[in-house]
């Protein structure tokens, strides 16, 4: 009886290999189109300033006055000359800083939220 029930299996397990070795292969789906590339990166709108935050590097946590000053040190003195001029030549945030009391020689870095809200981070000379 047991080999009557071996056979039987091995039987159905050979037949069902041979039936789906002649099944049709599945349709593979066409690939989607592809768009094409463009030629040129598009540039992403710059926001226009809505807010002006300035905040001295003191008044950061200490974590973030490492990397405030991380980010200076890469920069180096023309990146920081070039965001001192961009801030001069832009009369809102320079007058913001003017109603604080400040200037752009004052300032170190600059962070522009997608929002508008622009923040300042000043140093006072030491």
């Amino acid at each position: 009886m047991r080999k009557t029930i071996l056979i039987a299996t091995a039987t159905t397990l050979m037949l069902a290999g041979g039936a789906s070795a002649q099944q049709q292969p599945a349709q593979q789906p066409a690939p989607a189109p592809t768009a094409p590339a463009p030629a040129e990166p598009r540039a992403q709108p710059v926001p226009t300033i809505q807010s002006v935050n300035i905040v001295d590097i003191t008044e950061l946590p200490k974590d973030t006055q490492t990397q405030v000053n991380q980010v200076i040190a890469q920069r180096g003195d023309d990146g920081l000359q070039k965001l001192r001029n961009s801030i001069d030549a832009t009369p809102k945030v320079k007058s913001a800083l003017e109603a604080k009391g400040l200037s752009s020689a004052q300032v170190v870095a600059a962070s522009m939220e997608p929002n508008g809200a622009l923040t300042l981070i000043t140093k006072k000379a030491s």
